[in-house]
């Protein structure tokens, strides 16, 4: 019966292995609720944290015996039987058969807690309302008990089997046993399921005080593990002059800037040598203007990846390489010096020897340009051949996009990149999943109104037009004394200009570097190069010529190119990298994408897709 609601409420959402995995525990779990005298309670199954993917295996909602107000009890619930401190990190657990570890039970449910308090207020304001358990129903105190002494606190405790009478007289301590308040259980599940939730904190607004104060992003899960393996290399390259390189992967909106951000934090808070590096101007510059813009030491934090050709070996502690997947042949470029030319290594290389712990954070699907070589297997070789010890994280779910599970993997399916079928929007949604739109529009000025649509029906939301490089880029003109921004994007009768070019500055446009961030972006059209790293909240989409859908496949345009770097590119190249600008603009959105293409075929397919 489970099994088949969750089929019709969750349809694709829901595997096999996880209807076996409460198969297995959720018996446990409420036999022991039965047994507590609390078989009037609520139960939430697989709770969706707000903004996010992640889920909570069991929510208990019914009303606190001292106060008789909502009392809401969230349970991580493990089948381990057997799990130790991973190298002698107690915030993380290594259980037998999995290969990477993963962040201890107590610390998941207890950030589980925080991120639900902090996003949301009315939760916010009455924080002793929300508990948090993990309960290990395989194991015996022996088999875990290492990883019991472990911090505990409200929103954190650990229980096994055999301390199932603890676990009972929690329960009571904490939810009214008393049958008579059954209705005011359901009301408290009532209302927390329809609580209010504050949107999640843009990356940009919040860079400033995280580097200030440690404390604007919950990790969770696989972002916290990251985090535990980069600082306990730190240690680890103190106390034994052991190298580290840590390699995070995920898609976009994973949480791999917010990572690389709390890093940079803390590790300036320790006085120890940190950089912040990546290969894009935009976003660099943006880090730099944001989160420094106080201070120009920590404007002097923020690097790019050609800056460390003549770096001290192994000069700094962590060099913390964000949107990896821009990582270069070599750092030469036309200002090179000849002898510099002559002494240069791969860029991978030159990362890797810097820093005693190098981070590098990417998405492979996400590399745009000729040129571009970041990834695993390349940065593995390199730091292997240099002797240094490699760890990998990967990082589950997409945070950006409304928190949805399904929209990476349906732009993916959308797009060709994975192998799987496109599927329409509609087929994967579910009613407990409408947070994310997805529309298409038969005009660009109907996109357009789309997005000035939903700005002025969510105050203080952001939204861009993002479009293929398939128009010419002009410089700008001058008119009546006054430099303008030619209208280069033509679709029909609708014209726009492309974003200001970099270094070229015009009155009442941002600076290229800016498009994303500043609110005088909407009105240009973006390109891939200044959406990439960056995030707003309606994104709109505009497919040009140079990727169009012909008999059920979709076909690469070399001709319909304006990208100078990008048509350079072998057939092979050429067809991934259109794909991936596609991918990227898509995926640049918060909370809605709404597209088109100037290609009626293409069309067609879009709006079968977006349906």
């Amino acid at each position: 019966m489970l099994a088949e609601q969750a089929r019709i409420s969750y349809e694709a959402r829901v595997s096999q292995g996880e209807v076996r995995s409460w198969q297995h525990s959720l018996p446990a779990l409420l036999t022991d609720v039965c047994e507590a005298g609390l078989g009037h309670v609520e139960v939430l199954l697989e709770h969706k944290l707000p903004h996010s993917p992640k889920r909570v295996d069991v929510v208990l909602c019914g009303v606190d015996p001292r106060r008789g107000e909502p009392s809401y009890v969230l349970v991580e619930l493990k089948q381990w039987s057997k799990a130790e401190p991973h190298d002698g990190e107690e915030e993380l657990v290594q259980v037998p058969h999995y290969a990477e570890p993963v962040l201890h039970p107590v610390e998941q449910v207890r950030r589980y807690c925080e991120y639900l308090v902090d996003a949301t207020p009315a939760l916010a304001d009455n924080p002793g309302s929300v508990h948090g358990l993990a309960y290990l129903h395989n194991a015996n105190r022996d088999g875990v008990w290492r990883i019991q002494q472990y911090r505990m606190d409200e929103f954190g405790q650990l229980y096994t089997m055999d301390n199932r009478a603890e676990l009972i007289s929690r329960l009571r301590a904490l939810l009214n046993t008393d049958a008579a308040t059954r209705d005011a259980a359901r009301g408290a599940a009532d209302s927390f399921l329809s609580l209010r939730h504050a949107p999640s904190k843009p990356l940009l607004n919040a860079a400033a005080k995280e580097i200030q104060h440690r404390e604007q992003f919950v990790l969770l899960d696989e972002q916290q593990v990251a985090y535990r393996l980069v600082m306990r290399a730190v240690e680890r390259a103190r106390a034994s002059r052991v190298q580290t390189a840590v390699v995070v992967l995920g898609g976009p909106g994973s949480g791999k800037s917010v990572i690389a951000l709390s890093l940079l934090g803390e590790l300036a808070r320790q006085g120890r040598t940190a950089y912040h590096a990546t290969g894009s101007s935009a976003f660099t510059s943006t880090m730099r203007k944001h989160a420094g813009r106080r201070d120009r030491r920590v404007q002097a934090m923020f690097k790019y990846f050609n800056n460390f050709m003549d770096a001290e070996p192994l000069g700094l502690d962590v060099l913390i390489c964000d949107e990896a997947h821009r990582i270069r042949e070599t750092s030469v470029n036309r200002f090179t010096s000849g002898a510099a030319r002559a002494r240069a290594r791969r860029q991978v290389e030159e990362l890797i020897d810097a820093a005693r712990v190098p981070v590098f954070l990417l998405d492979e699907n996400q590399i745009v340009r000729p040129g571009e070589m970041g990834s695993l297997a390349e940065i593995r070789a390199a730091a292997e051949a240099a002797g240094c010890r490699v760890e990998v994280v990967h990082l589950g779910g997409q945070f950006r996009c409304g928190g949805s599970e399904f929209y990476d993997a349906w732009v993916a399916r959308l797009l060709g990149i994975s192998r799987q079928r496109a599927l329409p929007w509609s087929t994967l949604v579910t009613r407990q999943d409408d947070e994310f739109v997805v529309r298409s529009a038969e005009s660009p000025a109907e996109l357009e109104a789309w997005l000035l649509a939903q700005q002025r029906a969510h105050e203080g939301s952001t939204a861009r037009i993002a479009a293929g490089y398939c128009w010419p880029w002009s410089d700008p003109e001058t008119r009546d004394g006054v430099k303008t921004l030619v209208d280069d994007v033509r679709i029909g009768d609708w014209t726009r200009p492309w974003n200001a070019k970099p270094g070229k500055r015009v009155p009442d446009a941002p600076e290229s570097l800016y498009w994303a961030s500043d609110e005088r972006g909407f009105g240009q059209v973006g390109c891939v190069y200044t959406a990439q790293g960056f995030e707003y909240d309606w994104a709109g989409v505009i497919f040009g010529n140079d990727f169009v859908r012909r008999d059920g496949e979709w076909v690469a345009r070399r001709e319909h190119s304006k990208d100078p770097y990008v048509r350079k590119a072998d057939p092979v190249h050429f067809d991934a990298l259109i794909r991936n600008t596609y991918k990227v603009l898509l995926t640049r959105g918060m909370r809605g994408v709404v597209v088109h293409s100037v290609d009626p075929e293409t069309q067609d397919y879009l709006r079968a897709m977006a349906g």
